[in-house]
């Protein structure tokens, strides 16, 4: 069973236009912190970052539809015990979340599937997976998250995801959308930042991945073809705020 809440201290936004990101509550706050609200959890930059980044859009086109659509997934039975617990946490930090979904673990992926989600992001690689094998684009949420900007939403290509023959549909429209925002705003000072990077592979392998990205009109602001090197060091220097990625990786 699934319930919905729509959250009516936010403006919702354009269902043609609007990218829908959903995220899980267990993400976005610790569940066992706080006494009358939740302590933030690992995902709190990454929602100030979406949000950064539609307020940018706006205050370039007050008219601007191709904004982010932030929808809280709860699957965890304690938690959804404690709805009203979750809906004015986000009140008092200023999260602008449209809709608040409960649902079962087993009943949690009709929540993605009934509000068009572009974006799942989940800590559990279980979860993500399972997204995945519906054909929702997941990308898994680490610890580290929790240290990415909340001034600018990084977002971080794996190269070698890129250039598969096989790159789901719901992937080729997530990064097209991502360019079309990235497009709106300049070189400098922008509040989407776009990183691609290269595990495999020499200078064609990344230049193939750029090659394809450009042919879904998505230019990036930085590129690291690693060559087989570890991609821990460049990740601590990135901080990006997740990573699209093959979840089984």
């Amino acid at each position: 069973m699934v319930s919905t809440v729509q959250n009516t201290d936010v403006k919702q936004k354009d269902a043609d236009r609007a990218v829908v990101v959903a995220l899980t509550s267990r993400a976005a706050f610790e569940a066992d912190g706080g006494d009358k609200v939740y302590d933030v959890g690992v995902a709190f930059t990454l929602l100030q970052a979406l949000q950064r980044v539609n307020k940018c859009l706006l205050e370039e086109n007050p008219a601007e539809s191709l904004l982010f659509d932030i929808i809280l997934i709860t699957t965890d039975s304690q938690q959804q015990q404690q709805s009203a617990r979750i809906i004015s946490s986000s009140r008092h930090y200023g999260l602008e979340v449209s809709r608040f979904c409960f649902s079962s673990e087993e009943d949690f992926i009709e929540s993605l599937l009934n509000n068009n989600v572009q974006l799942f992001l989940t800590l559990d690689r279980n979860e993500a997976l399972q997204a995945s094998q519906r054909g929702v684009l997941s990308a898994l949420l680490h610890q580290q998250t929790a240290s990415s900007p909340s001034e600018q939403l990084r977002v971080l290509f794996s190269g070698d995801a890129v250039v598969r023959s096989d790159t789901s549909p719901a992937a080729r429209r997530f990064s097209a959308q991502l360019g079309e925002m990235r497009q709106r705003f300049g070189v400098f000072d922008s509040p989407l930042s776009i990183v691609l990077m290269t595990s495999r592979g020499g200078r064609d392998s990344c230049s193939g991945a750029l090659q394809m990205l450009r042919s879904r009109g998505v230019s990036v602001d930085e590129a690291y073809c690693l060559a087989g090197a570890p991609r821990g060091p460049i990740l601590s220097l990135l901080r990006p705020h997740f990573l699209l990625s093959d979840v089984a990786e």
